[in-house]
């Protein structure tokens, strides 16, 4: 991913809206993105199952919750995503932000401008939950590769059958529903770059079953709510009861294994977890919508973060993110400082929320 500032946001950075935004996409006209990466696989001759009783009861809710994108969704539902953005404005007001915008560059904006980024909105969203979706299928592939357990292996081949799944519908509802796609944005790009880079088979259950799984959970739950439009809204629902036993098996399979590392190691999990929050935070920007739409980005930017529903929104991506690193031992074990992180991000308030591992039952189909 060529990006225009070599490093990474750093420390003092965080909440740098400069910075943030100077991190884009150079190679968006690309089809094909290679990541160097140099990590060994695992054969186990221990094929004995039952090691771990809860790994196994998620392997087979899983094998028994499979389902079919191309026949078990309502596809002949005719999406009219313009009339899907006047309902999602009618919610939050007549602009969609719930706010003033007198001085701002949106003050003299027609009805037919907003339901213009209405319809670009959509358009990016949906774009990134694909990308993201498509860096699921190449970590968990490397999970099968990679983890040293027999049921790890087994649970992660019905999560590689899951996420192509998820590619697919994603994919088609992108071409056929919408009006146009985006390119990956460029903070997601750089932390799928990074998980897919790493040798280590436990930083990319932390990067992607953890964090952008966990995430995307979160995200998935508060579009399904909020959104008017049934099609999309059964296609999440489907997506999340699979995405809450991924994030359940990164839960479940870290806790012990991180149990035993030391301060150092932790550490630096510590520190990926708390960059890979902050990148995740700053995709959901759009600056590329306001890059399409002619606006100025910063300023757009600027006056967007103070929508009352766009803080919730992003307040509410953590939900699930900040107690399962409570469950693994990451916001205390030996110092406070991914807690300390996460309170300057102001998502601490959900540390004490059920775990995905306790909780994945819940979002299971009926």
């Amino acid at each position: 991913m060529a990006v225009t500032n070599e490093d990474l946001i750093g420390r003092d950075e965080v909440n740098d809206l400069e910075a943030i935004l100077g991190v884009t996409n150079r190679d968006s006209g690309a089809v094909d993105h290679k990541v160097d990466s140099h990590f060994d696989t695992l054969f186990t001759w221990n094929y004995d199952q039952g090691s771990q009783p809860r790994l196994d009861r998620l392997y087979e809710k899983a094998k028994t919750s499979q389902w079919n994108g191309r026949t078990d969704l309502p596809w002949h539902i005719d999406v009219d995503q313009e009339a899907v953005v006047d309902a999602n404005r009618a919610l939050m007001g007549a602009n969609g932000l719930d706010i003033d915008v007198t001085g701002t560059p949106f003050e003299k904006w027609t009805d037919k401008q907003w339901l213009e980024l209405g319809c670009e909105s959509q358009n990016w969203t949906l774009s990134q939950f694909l990308h993201g979706e498509q860096g699921a299928l190449l970590c968990t592939a490397r999970i099968v590769e990679t983890v040293p357990w027999v049921d790890a292996k087994f649970y992660a081949a019905t999560q590689v059958m899951d996420e192509a799944r998820h590619v697919e519908v994603f994919g088609r509802y992108l071409n056929e529903k919408l009006s146009g796609h985006y390119p990956v944005n460029a903070h997601l790009g750089l932390l799928l770059d990074d998980i897919i880079a790493d040798s280590r088979w436990d930083m990319t259950y932390l990067g992607m079953q953890i964090m952008v799984e966990g995430l995307a959970l979160a995200a998935f739950g508060f579009i399904h709510e909020t959104t008017t439009e049934p099609l999309l809204k059964q296609l999440l629902r489907y997506v999340m009861s699979d995405e809450a036993r991924h994030v359940a098996f990164g839960v479940l399979s870290l806790q012990e294994f991180y149990a035993g590392l030391t301060e150092a190691e932790l550490k630096e999990r510590k520190e990926f977890a708390f960059e890979a929050a902050v990148r995740m935070r700053d995709r959901f920007l759009q600056q590329e919508v306001w890059e399409r739409l002619g606006v100025p980005v910063k300023e757009a930017v600027a006056v967007v973060q103070r929508s009352p529903e766009r803080q919730l929104f992003q307040r509410m991506l953590f939900s699930k993110i900040v107690p399962n690193c409570k469950k693994l031992g990451l916001l205390d074990h030996g110092d406070s400082w991914l807690r300390d992180r996460f309170t300057e991000l102001g998502v601490i308030e959900f540390e004490n929320l059920a775990d995905t591992g306790e909780e994945f039952e819940a979002f299971q189909l009926a």
